[in-house]
């Protein structure tokens, strides 16, 4: 198994920039691919991008193209997410998530929560 623990949320106004962090732990050399997701009140929880984990080929969701970053760490085992042009509808909760192969992900972490004040 492979355990995720989330950091780095927190309250920040529209325009800012915060960054979340992603340690994994356990069985990490079966992951494949590392993504975020986020779910908003009342929303699904919604993909917001990913990172190949050996190769580090990143693809994002078009709401986060351009002001999103993510990069891993394979040494640290650990993966980011720098948000920059924060808007009010980035508010929810952050959770990362890993997998065996793209698009199927088997570990999740708890979730962490971002708030965007406008």
């Amino acid at each position: 198994q492979v355990q995720l623990v989330e950091s780095g949320g927190g309250l920040v106004q529209a325009g800012g920039s915060l960054r979340l962090s992603c340690a994994a732990s356990g069985r990490t050399f079966r992951i494949y691919v590392m993504a975020w997701f986020r779910q908003a009140p009342g929303k699904e929880r919604e993909f917001v991008g990913s990172i190949t984990w050996s190769g580090g080929s990143t693809y994002y969701a078009d709401s986060v193209k351009g002001r999103f970053t993510i990069s891993r760490d394979n040494a640290k085992n650990t993966m980011d997410l720098q948000m920059s042009n924060l808007k009010y509808e980035d508010t929810a909760v952050y959770y990362c998530a890993a997998g065996r192969q793209t698009g199927a992900y088997d570990s999740w972490g708890q979730g962490t929560q971002v708030t965007v004040s406008s």
